[in-house]
């Protein structure tokens, strides 16, 4: 998000590793975590509610094609933007605030829910509701990506139940999707921070998407939708390896035939042996 939004005019960081090293100096580790509480608060629903949306669709949709893969992950993308855009509105609003101070002189913001709150009490739905559009744009094929790649990620490398490598191969599954995903929509994650940032000084630069698009490309080229994509793609990659193996874990683990025998009396329900 520092990297996104700073001004081309005076640039507080030279790339990922100066502006990491620049917090710590600057702001101490802790500064490394300003705004995690939003994360904290909502990733939980998000996720939940991802992989249940896309299941569910997958079986309404009937067949496991991977255009069907791309349709149950977009439809997921879609309906979890609801939380994510007043998620990142205010993780965004807390990692801006106090940039380069090592102790806060004027906090405009106590902590994630305070600080949507404010913006509510402010603007109203449509201000914890910034950037809905331009995360919707974002989400939605991305997520259709996201489940394409590992499922197709998962059948290549042969991921079976019974394989002593399953876990490394759905790490690395989960972090290649994670990866794919970002890559496939990150220009427009760029125009979203910015605009879920702008009026953070007092002064709005940006009238919508597309005067954000045009004003941003006038001023820094083609690379500025491409800023940040380093530190994004670091992260990308540990983040979803877990994520989706622990998914894939937790549902292989309730869906065993020995739960099955411990649970149910009778027949057994032969388990395919596919992921």
């Amino acid at each position: 998000v520092r990297l996104q939004v700073q001004n081309v005019e005076k640039p507080l960081y030279r790339g990922t590793f100066h502006c990491f090293q620049s917090i710590i100096k600057q702001e101490s580790a802790f500064g490394l975590y300003k705004g995690i509480g939003s994360p904290m608060m909502g990733l939980t629903f998000i996720n939940a509610l991802v992989f249940g949306v896309q299941g569910n669709t997958l079986r309404a949709l009937g067949k496991d094609t991977p255009l069907n893969q791309f349709l149950a992950g977009s439809a997921a993308g879609a309906i979890q933007c609801i939380i994510c855009c007043p998620m990142e509105l205010a993780k965004t609003r807390m990692q801006l605030q106090g940039t380069g101070e090592y102790k806060l002189k004027t906090k405009n913001y106590k902590n994630s829910l305070d600080c949507l709150i404010k913006i509510y009490r402010k603007e109203g739905l449509r201000g914890i509701n910034r950037g809905m559009v331009s995360t919707f744009i974002r989400e939605t094929p991305s997520f259709g990506f996201y489940f394409l790649t590992y499922d197709c990620m998962t059948r290549y490398l042969g991921c079976e139940a019974e394989d002593s490598y399953v876990i490394p191969k759905l790490l690395f599954s989960g972090g290649m999707s994670g990866i794919v995903s970002w890559l496939s929509t990150y220009p427009v994650d760029v125009v979203k921070s910015r605009l879920q940032a702008d009026g953070v000084g007092g002064v709005t630069q940006y009238n919508g998407i597309l005067d954000c698009i045009r004003k941003s490309y006038h001023e820094e080229g083609w690379r500025v939708f491409t800023r940040g994509l380093t530190s994004t793609l670091l992260r990308a990659f540990p983040v979803n390896a877990a994520t989706f193996a622990t998914v894939t874990v937790f549902l292989m683990y309730m869906r065993s035939e020995d739960n099955l025998h411990e649970c149910e009396p009778g027949p057994v329900i032969q388990q395919p042996s596919s992921l």
